[in-house]
């Protein structure tokens, strides 16, 4: 019997030292659609284990499986290892992730039906990306440019005043997206607020600056009708995660947790019947 006409089962293993969170089954479970094979979950998507483990059994022809192991196995080792962030900082306060993610980079050109070309390239990392922050625990931020409207500071210079952003904004906008204003001091944010923002960024404001900052703001629109919530961003790290999340700031945003993250290393074996 050849390699092509092969049917077994395929042990899907994890390699490493530290526990982690397992996430992209759906996108493992549609590559194996597509190519005709089936995997059986011993993992529940979502759940923590230690390593070594046996995650899954994948069956059918060795040939089409081994034409998405690659893409597959990435995935898998890219969305579980975004789960896993927040469960590695040891923090379970609000962590957002940022607008950083990925966009479309893969074709699949090993794929057997109309799935192929365009709608995998579209696709790209950020589904899975901001699936795996969901998994996580993670809060996804936004999934892109229409979900809510973020003004960094090249917008603002744009417009001329974040007053004037803002309100250019709304008249595109409406009342039902939220705006996101990226400020660089106390001024800025209190005309932010002023303006009518929703979230205010702090962006690279840290340490006692941040905590007076913070309540300052709070104290200042107290009781005015002025609802808006405090982000910090910025050089958020593992090392000052929890410096940075202080009473009065309700959101964390950090592209730590889908950039320059540890992957979770997932191997595929093909387990050969007994003759």
């Amino acid at each position: 019997m050849t390699t092509a006409d092969l049917s077994s089962g395929k042990l899907l293993a994890r390699k490493g030292s530290k526990r982690a969170v397992l996430a992209g089954t759906p996108f493992v479970d549609e590559i194996s659609r597509l190519l005709d094979c089936t995997v059986e979950w011993n993992v529940p998507e979502g759940d923590e284990f230690e390593p070594i483990k046996h995650v899954a059994t994948v069956r059918g022809k060795a040939r089409y499986f081994l034409l998405g192991e690659r893409i597959a196995l990435n995935l898998l080792a890219r969305c579980s290892g975004i789960a896993t962030a927040e469960l590695w900082l040891g923090f379970r306060g609000v962590i957002a992730g940022t607008r950083k993610t990925t966009p479309g980079i893969y074709t699949a050109s090993w794929a057997r039906t109309s799935f192929h070309n365009a709608d995998v390239s579209l696709l790209g990392f950020r589904l899975v990306e901001k699936y795996g922050m969901i998994v996580g625990g993670i809060d996804p931020h936004r999934f892109d440019l229409s979900s809510m409207i973020m003004f960094k500071d090249n917008h603002i210079w744009s417009a001329g005043s974040v007053t004037a952003a803002i309100s250019r904004a709304r008249e595109v906008g409406g009342f039902s997206l939220l705006l996101d204003v990226e400020v660089r001091d106390e001024e800025e944010a209190n005309e932010a607020i002023a303006a009518g923002a929703d979230v205010i960024m702090l962006d690279n404001i840290e340490g006692g600056e941040l905590v007076s900052v913070a309540r300052r703001l709070r104290d200042r629109w107290a009781g005015k009708g002025k609802k808006f919530l405090l982000e910090t961003s910025g050089g958020i790290t593992e090392g000052n995660l929890r410096e940075r999340a202080i009473s009065g700031i309700d959101i964390l945003s950090t592209s730590s947790v889908h950039q320059s993250l540890q992957h979770i290393d997932f191997s595929l074996k093909i387990q050969v019947p007994p003759s």
